[in-house]
């Protein structure tokens, strides 16, 4: 018997989150093409997807723990996700400021810095 289980997330930006998802080459689908979707599919073979859906404050993952197909934890997985996901969001919003992202340097300890500059207009 499976159990779909909901892991609340903060992912909150489809964009970022498929950007997210496209830098781990995790592949993805939305629910429905022709429609503004809420959802993204992740395939894993004889309809055992898995989705990212919107709850109306964020992305939720919906995952049935018995056909999990993926090459990492659950766990892992969403760390990964969520390490893209901030990187994305923060050169994004930055650059809706004005900002441009000068290096992205991962570190030693798995964490990144990312480095932003804008010029003055005046």
């Amino acid at each position: 018997m499976s159990h779909f289980t909901n892991i609340q997330t903060c992912f909150q930006n489809l964009l970022y989150l498929e950007k997210a998802l496209d830098k781990l080459e995790i592949p993805n689908f939305k629910a429905n093409e022709l429609t503004e979707t809420k959802s993204l599919i992740l395939p894993q073979g004889e309809n055992k997807n898995i989705s990212f859906n919107w709850d109306g404050e964020a992305f939720a993952l919906n995952v049935d723990a018995d056909y999990w197909n993926q090459k990492y934890s659950v766990n892992h997985f969403l760390a990964r996700i969520t390490q893209e996901y901030a990187t994305e969001a923060i050169v994004g919003e930055s650059q809706k400021q004005g900002f441009k992202p000068v290096e992205i340097k991962q570190n030693e300890d798995g964490s990144r810095t990312i480095s932003l500059q804008r010029w003055n207009q005046r």
